[in-house]
């Protein structure tokens, strides 16, 4: 019996999780209140309160269900599978773009996050947390272009630091664009050549023969 409500009690929360995506999706998150997720959730109001302190903590529950996609694209990164750690970021960000294009619930989710959530009030604080997934994968990439580096496969003039800032601001920049595009148009057909021709710019050009 207490397993069978452990498990209702996580099913509910699941649930208003998913009612609370669709709803800020919809409404924005400025205009959506909690009871107005319960009603799309078809719970109580007494049952979100009881699973989250308030819309913040809601907000933040969304959100970590769509971080598994970071982790997965990052574990190329550091991965087995490719011996070259511009190949491993090229199949990194290709790995994001293509589950946000198979996901809808995670593009919705980043949606919200890029265009439908205003950071004020009782989300002041919580843009903070929201770009922390962009430094530490800066971070990991400042580790993969210095393994790059040191296999002589990246340029030697270039500063690993400087490629992994730029890196970030190339994928924010071009999800973004991405975002707020509609399939078929360039931003979603030419994503990987993009992401292709900007590792590439960064490898060492074979001599001529």
């Amino acid at each position: 019996m207490v397993r069978r409500t452990k498990e209702d009690a996580e099913r509910t929360r699941l649930q208003i999780i998913e009612a609370a995506r669709k709803t800020f999706h919809q409404c924005g998150v400025s205009r959506t209140s909690l009871e107005k997720v319960a009603a799309a959730a078809g719970v109580t109001r007494g049952a979100v309160y009881w699973h989250f302190a308030d819309k913040a903590a809601l907000f933040f529950a969304m959100r970590e269900n769509s971080l598994a996609v970071i982790d997965r694209a990052d574990a190329f990164l550091f991965g087995d599978e490719s011996g070259d750690p511009l190949d491993a970021i090229e199949q990194s960000m290709v790995y994001f773009f293509r589950t946000m294009s198979t996901c809808p619930a995670a593009r919705e989710t980043y949606e919200i996050m890029s265009f439908r959530c205003e950071y004020v009030d009782e989300f002041a604080s919580v843009l903070q947390e929201v770009n922390r997934p962009c430094v530490e994968f800066q971070a990991k990439l400042t580790t993969a272009y210095q393994q790059a580096l040191a296999l002589g496969v990246m340029r030697p003039e270039l500063d690993p630091d400087a490629m992994a800032l730029d890196s970030v601001s190339f994928v924010r920049g071009l999800f973004n664009n991405w975002l707020a595009s509609s399939p078929g148009t360039e931003w979603r057909d030419q994503v990987e050549d993009m992401i292709h021709t900007h590792v590439a710019l960064r490898r060492i050009t074979p001599p001529r023969a």
